[in-house]
């Protein structure tokens, strides 16, 4: 006798609940056919969401998809789903592609929310207008989810697409904080924060939630704009009142902080931290660790690593990199040699081997260098990136092995970017080498004609050392006539919690006046000084 249909689903339910492997699943699907049921889309629809959220196991989703004469919607959202979060954005677009083309089934708005995603990062120039076409002529032109997703598709295109991103939200008759939040998240990833702000400061009070602060802070870090960052912390926390920071925020503001060097107010969201019971959250212990070690005070974030009751392979590689950072080599690598022997049994990653590559290079160590670079290949089965291959050429460059350096160079898998051609030329400038600094910036000018000042300059510079005034004056002279100038130097200083920034040639600092009187009276004082020393004399 065949079991009813709720006592079967409750029996499926139930199996899926203790399912730990693909042989149970399999065993289900088998029982299932058996029953006569190997084509109710119901249960397909289970089992291939749970081959793909619990298993992982994408590859025997879609041999299960595959199997179906005529797979409805939501198998297609099950499977295309599934491909945009690996993302395998290409496999999603070409699935949904067939099932229009084959008029197989009839996309509906989720569908149309999940393929906005995937097919701006396959077809960017015109992948979004595409679909919007398709919406339109469906008929879900006016539903609110998917104008938010079309105005997040075109957002995620960057450059002119903005535009139109902000087009269809100032077209939208209904605005909720995601359309918003969308908007402001599609300036900040093109880097236009002031417009980003502009929108953010129109946004009705009443409706502003935690996601959509952290769009804000996120995209303030993102850009480099710390100190504006945590305003926005402060302002979330002091003025709203309703929307409380939670685990995403801390971390973007200690980012924020630690590439900033703001301690005492590190100091400060470490206590609110501690006030919101967020202290044990393993992203947040290890945004401590990483801002306090960024910061300099290693002894906080080692006593924090320590504390902790759970850290992970992150712990350890922000520990590496803030020892790292501050050219504290040994310690780095002593910290590395301790992640091997953990009981935890921690492998390195592509980020740890960043971090010890950097302090090679700063310790100038460079047998160590190669060695952990190998290491990672050969051992560990880590593909060098671009980051890798800058350490690398950094500390061969910096030690004067020049030709090693361009054997790696000649040897990469990827392009060279500018960071690989500005560690040659810095080397160069090191150990005099003028040939290999001609090379690097000519392949500094092909990349950048635009922004190669700063490395002309290192070029004159080199060519005064060597007594080549000829040379200097042509470079110069080049500089010159291409309006080439070198970026003006900066430094900042923390004075009752707020970062104060100076760059070079510029008096747009509120208190410029006082300062350079201040400054003025130092200069009187030495000369006063160094005169009084002389008639001494």
């Amino acid at each position: 006798m065949l079991p009813s249909l709720t006592s079967l689903n409750r029996h499926v339910l139930t199996f899926l609940d203790k399912c730990s492997n693909l042989s149970h699943l399999k065993q289900l699907q088998a029982h299932l056919i058996t029953l006569g049921h190997g084509e109710t889309h119901f249960y397909a629809f289970k089992l291939i969401r749970f081959c793909t959220l619990r298993l992982c196991n994408l590859g025997y989703a879609r041999h299960m998809f595959d199997g179906f004469n005529s797979p409805n919607i939501y198998l297609y959202t099950a499977i295309i789903t599934a491909y945009a979060q690996v993302p395998d954005h290409a496999s999603a677009v070409l699935l949904y592609r067939d099932m229009v083309r084959e008029n197989r089934s009839k996309p509906n708005h989720y569908m149309f929310s999940i393929i906005l995603k995937s097919w701006p990062e396959v077809v960017r120039s015109y992948g979004v207008e595409l679909v919007q076409a398709q919406i339109v002529k469906s008929g879900f032109g006016g539903n609110p989810v998917v104008q938010t997703a079309i105005l997040d598709g075109y957002s995620r295109c960057g450059g002119a697409y903005v535009g139109l991103a902000r087009k269809v939200f100032d077209e939208m008759p209904e605005r909720n904080v995601v359309s918003w939040t969308a908007m402001i998240s599609g300036y900040a990833r093109a880097g236009q924060l002031g417009s980003a702000v502009l929108l953010f400061e129109e946004m009705p009070k009443g409706i502003r939630d935690t996601p959509f602060w952290n769009c804000i802070i996120s995209g303030c870090v993102q850009n480099g704009l710390f100190c504006e960052a945590i305003e926005f912390l402060r302002r979330m926390v002091v003025e709203e009142g309703v929307s409380r920071p939670n685990q995403g925020t801390i971390v973007c503001a200690l980012s924020a902080l630690g590439h900033s060097g703001m301690l005492q107010v590190g100091k400060c969201i470490h206590g609110y931290v501690h006030r919101i019971g967020l202290s044990s959250d393993l992203f947040v212990v290890n945004g401590l660790i990483d801002m306090y070690g960024k910061c300099g005070n290693f002894a906080k974030s080692r006593i924090i690593f320590d504390k902790s009751n759970e850290v992970n392979l992150t712990s350890w590689n922000s520990l590496i990199n803030c020892y790292a950072l501050h050219g504290r080599c040994r310690e780095a690598i002593g910290i590395f040699e301790d992640m091997l022997q953990s009981k935890d049994k921690i492998n390195p990653d592509g980020v740890t081997f960043i971090g010890l590559l950097n302090a090679c290079t700063h310790g100038g160590l460079v047998p160590e260098g190669r060695s952990y670079y190998n290491t990672m290949i050969e051992k560990y089965g880590i593909e060098p990136q671009i980051e890798h291959y800058g350490c690398l050429i950094d500390l061969l460059a910096r030690s004067g092995k020049f030709e090693e350096a361009i054997e790696v160079v000649e040897g990469m898998r990827i392009p060279p970017d500018e960071v690989i051609w500005g560690s040659l030329l810095n080397g160069s400038k090191i150990h005099r080498r003028v040939d290999i600094a001609e090379f690097a910036v000519k392949k500094l000018i092909e990349i950048n004609p635009a922004g190669n000042g700063g490395y002309s300059s290192i070029l004159a510079n080199l060519y005064g050392e060597m007594g080549k005034w000829d040379e200097v004056q042509r470079v110069r002279t080049t500089m010159s006539e291409g309006n080439v100038c070198k970026p003006g130097g900066c430094s900042w200083i923390e004075v009752e919690n707020r970062i104060h920034s100076f760059y070079s040639v510029d008096r747009s600092h509120y208190r410029t006046d006082e300062i350079y009187a201040v400054l003025g009276c130092l200069v009187d004082n030495v000369e006063t000084a160094v005169s009084l020393n002389c008639n001494a004399d």
